[in-house]
């Protein structure tokens, strides 16, 4: 759907701001449009799923599948960060380093939000609605196992004290259909975590969550 993109959508779409002298040829107004869009697929795609349930834990899982961590991890799944990469100017000393915006959650979350935006009035809501169920199907997924998001949570106790977390697969074991991860939650060298799940997403879930636990216990 995103390579079906006019020419000039897609380049809106992955244009920051400082990249241009119009501030409304950049991609800040496709994710304002695309952020609704996006809440409006997922909401509607739990209502049918969760049937039996109310609006709190409807609730719940919708921050989770739509958060800044889910939206900059689909975003990369997608390789929206190599479309962003190309429409960084030329020239040297022209604006934000597209490095620095694909280091940030907040700024890749706005990426992702935009395609979608773009997609929408390419396309209309019906199709970009599919589209996006099928992008963030695990995220969705994840979230009605596991409500709570406790990879956002670290990252967020984390950057509190000026530190950041990565995770590291430390064992893939299992046929496909029954694949299993073991994954570790690292600050610089030093483990503060580990878990394991059917999914990498599910693993670092599980490694976050210990995390948290020792490191506020």
């Amino acid at each position: 759907m995103i390579e079906r993109l006019p020419a000039e959508l897609a380049r809106e779409a992955f244009t920051h701001a400082s990249w241009t002298t119009e501030r409304t040829k950049s991609y800040g107004r496709l994710a304002f449009l695309g952020d609704s869009v996006l809440g409006l697929a997922i909401a509607s795609e739990l209502f049918r799923r969760m049937a039996d349930q109310d609006i709190g834990p409807l609730t719940k899982v919708l921050n989770q599948a739509v958060s800044g961590r889910a939206c900059a991890e689909v975003a990369f799944e997608l390789g929206l960060d190599e479309r962003l990469r190309a429409m960084e100017p030329d020239e040297r000393g022209t604006g934000i380093e597209a490095g620095g915006l694909l280091a940030s959650e907040r700024a890749m979350a706005s990426v992702i939000e935009a395609a979608i935006g773009a997609c929408y009035l390419n396309e209309g809501y019906e199709p970009t609605a599919t589209a996006i169920i099928e992008a963030f199907e695990e995220e969705i997924e994840l979230g009605i196992r596991q409500p709570e998001d406790f990879k956002s949570a670290l990252q967020e106790w984390l950057a509190q004290r000026g530190s950041r977390v990565s995770y590291v697969v430390a064992q893939e074991a299992g046929p496909p259909h029954e694949r299993r991860f073991e994954v570790t939650a690292n600050v610089g060298d030093e483990v503060i975590g580990s878990g394991s799940g059917r999914s990498k997403k599910a693993a670092e879930q599980a490694a976050a969550e210990q995390a948290l636990a020792k490191l506020q216990g």
